[in-house]
């Protein structure tokens, strides 16, 4: 019997923020080939129209169908928001694992009822924002923050700027006294030291990027891309070693390919090759 393909999951995010989820990823599905495209050309999405957003996403996947992938992790709060529900529409077939800010474990977590979200703009106006507020946030005093900029100055690495910006936008949940803080964009987590340090001692942050890796473990059947499975793979298939060598990782970026190797060093100490990302405009369309 022939060796089965390695699953290929691509994952995207606005730029270098999906990087916080990769390693859960691979802890989850260390048998994977991870495919990641951070669009830094275009960042950041939380600034930027629905319209525009549901395109981009569109393209992005359309890549990332194109390189082979079985599933699509989307690693950015905004994009989810906005897009998920177009592109599972578009793809009934193919899995697609979205983000969201993790408002419900936040308000169980909290003994004074009391929690902030920290997110974009989009996010907090999205209709999926305000259903999870419905559905979690009943019975707390949510306090939403929309922390413009915030998200580029942790892709520029400028942590003078991060500082003041962390200062900032945790002003407001501060004053209300918080005592769990949602990180409701992937950028988010690696100024999780400043976050802490504003919001002081006792506070608990809620990062989401392990409960998307189970979610993707959930779902990743070998398949292929048109959502059938392989025939030459079995779910039944054994990846004794997979955790002792992982699958390699592949990187895409729109932005500078040396940015974002430098990133993944600095915050994640992964040495990485990354490589431009192709002009998705001028591709053909295709499914």
């Amino acid at each position: 019997m022939d060796a089965p393909h390695p699953q290929i999951v691509g994952v995207f995010d606005s730029g270098v923020g999906g990087l916080s989820v990769l390693p859960a990823l691979r802890r989850s599905l260390p048998a994977a080939r991870l495919v990641y495209v951070a669009d830094s050309g275009h960042a950041p999405y939380g600034e930027r129209d629905d319209a525009w957003l549901v395109n981009r996403c569109h393209l992005i996947a359309r890549f990332l169908r194109a390189q082979g992938a079985h599933m699509m992790v989307m690693a950015c709060n905004t994009a989810t928001a906005a897009a998920a529900h177009s592109l599972r529409s578009h793809y009934p077939h193919w899995p697609i694992v979205g983000i969201e800010p993790g408002i419900k474990p936040a308000v169980q977590h909290s003994a004074l009822g009391r929690v902030g979200v920290m997110a974009t703009s989009a996010t907090l106006r999205s209709t999926r924002f305000e259903r999870l507020l419905a559905e979690h946030g009943q019975g707390a005093q949510v306090v939403a923050q929309a922390c413009t900029g915030l998200a580029m100055a942790i892709e520029q690495g400028d942590e003078p700027q991060i500082e003041r910006l962390v200062m900032q936008h945790t002003q407001a949940m501060r004053d209300a006294g918080v005592d769990s803080v949602v990180m409701g964009c992937t950028h988010y987590p690696f100024a999780r030291p400043w976050i802490e340090r504003a919001m002081g001692p006792g506070v608990n942050l809620v990062d989401t990027a392990d409960a998307v890796a189970r979610r993707a473990a959930q779902v990743a059947l070998p398949m292929s891309t048109d959502g059938h499975l392989a025939p030459d793979e079995s779910p039944d298939d054994p990846a004794d070693d997979a955790a002792r060598n992982p699958a390699p990782c592949e990187f895409w970026t729109s932005g500078d390919p040396a940015a974002l190797e430098a990133f993944a060093r600095r915050w994640l100490a992964w040495t990485v090759t990354a490589e431009p990302l192709p002009d998705l405009q001028a591709q053909q369309p295709g499914c």
